[in-house]
């Protein structure tokens, strides 16, 4: 089901000087000085089209520097004057929108807090009513797609069209070396139901550090994403929040010289011939797999059949590990990525378990509706 938004394309509402449309600025506002010298500074690259600066910073704990304030957008407007760069903010409620607006900032952005809950948003939503300015909305900080469908429709409810998404990576209890595991699935199921939507990756906010930034970066582009929203700062060993994923300005300049920008459709008659010819492959190999699946969970029912029959538990743990331990080698054998074949035996392990399950209780459910139409007799 595509989602039904109404949405303006990205080059009919902001003018990107070059491709791919780069956001830049510091994390956090921190004095008029520092602001202006790192505008000047990335504006001489002539690689960035928007200019962006945290004014007000939600933070875990109080006592935290939460922003310089309101002050701060005095500076992004000398900042724009002397620059031309247009200017971004993120707001997180009705009264930040009032004082952003009034200051004449371009774009406004919701941060990954302020989605994660629908009343921050509807709040925001209902300030933005009949004003025409540039939204874009980053992924909540959950893994769950439908709170940032929920979060664009609530703004483009309230009128915005010029209207585009931020892929910033999501939270999650397992260690490893993202800041935000990118889940990049989520994105790709966002654009899959809404192809017009511009998605602009954020590599600061998933990597935590500027070493992963460039992987992240190409990933994006190499997956259709219109843009990339880049913290740097003019020396970010001194920055007072997020220092390890800021890049100085001419940092930020090498890194997007170094970016391959693809194209997502080729008019080479050749390209498109042998590319219709492999995927012509790749969808007759995908009706077997599913026909094998088909198979499989046949003999599958008839398992829980036999266990049910013989009063034996449908899980058996050795018979998970040696499935796993043999799917790792044959994995290897095959030159398939382990995590991807432990993920693909779990999601058939789970189904076969709740086939299983179906299976055992059948009778318990059928039971227990003659229990209750017997019941209703006796009433």
């Amino acid at each position: 089901m595509k989602l039904n938004l109404n949405i303006q394309p990205l080059n009919t509402w902001l003018n990107i000087n070059n491709e791919p449309l780069i956001i830049s600025g510091p994390c956090s506002a921190e004095t008029e000085e520092q602001l202006l010298t790192t505008a000047h500074l990335l504006a001489a690259t002539g690689k960035v089209s928007v200019l962006r600066a945290g004014i007000w910073k939600p933070r875990t704990r109080p006592g935290e520097f939460e922003g310089i304030g309101s002050i701060g957008l005095e500076w992004l407007k000398r900042a724009k004057a002397e620059t031309g760069l247009p200017t971004a903010v993120e707001v997180a409620n009705a009264k930040h929108v009032e004082e952003a607006l009034a200051a004449g900032v371009d774009i406004l952005w919701i941060g990954a807090r302020s989605t994660v809950n629908p009343f921050t948003v509807q709040e925001i939503a209902d300030a933005l009513k009949g004003v025409d300015i540039p939204v874009l909305v980053k992924n909540p900080v959950n893994p769950d797609l439908q709170l940032w469908i929920g979060a664009l429709e609530r703004i483009n409810g309230a009128g915005i069209t010029k209207l585009g998404a931020i892929h910033r990576g999501f939270s999650s209890y397992e260690k490893s070396s993202f800041r935000n595991e990118p889940m990049w699935e989520l994105a790709i199921q966002l654009k899959t139901l809404c192809p017009e939507l511009p998605i602009i990756n954020d590599p600061s906010h998933i990597c935590g550090n500027r070493e992963l930034i460039p992987y992240i970066s190409q990933k994006a582009l190499d997956l259709d994403m219109q843009g990339l929203m880049i913290e740097s700062h003019v020396d970010p060993s001194v920055a007072w929040t997020d220092a390890k994923q800021q890049v100085t300005p001419a940092a930020l300049s090498e890194l997007v010289d170094r970016l391959t920008v693809r194209e997502p459709e080729s008019t080479n008659e050749a390209f498109v011939d042998k590319l219709a010819d492999l995927r012509s492959s790749i969808d007759k190999i995908d009706d077997i797999l599913l026909q094998k699946l088909g198979e499989r969970m046949a003999i599958v029912e008839k398992i829980g059949e036999f266990k049910r029959d013989n009063q034996v538990t449908i899980l058996q743990v050795n018979r998970w590990d040696a499935i796993i331990k043999k799917g790792h080698a044959f994995a290897k054998a095959l030159k398939l990525d382990l995590n991807f074949t432990e993920k693909f035996l779990e999601l058939m392990h789970g189904e076969s378990i709740r086939k299983q399950t179906e299976i055992m209780n059948a009778g318990k459910v059928a039971q227990g509706i003659a229990a209750e139409q017997h019941t209703e007799v006796a009433k």
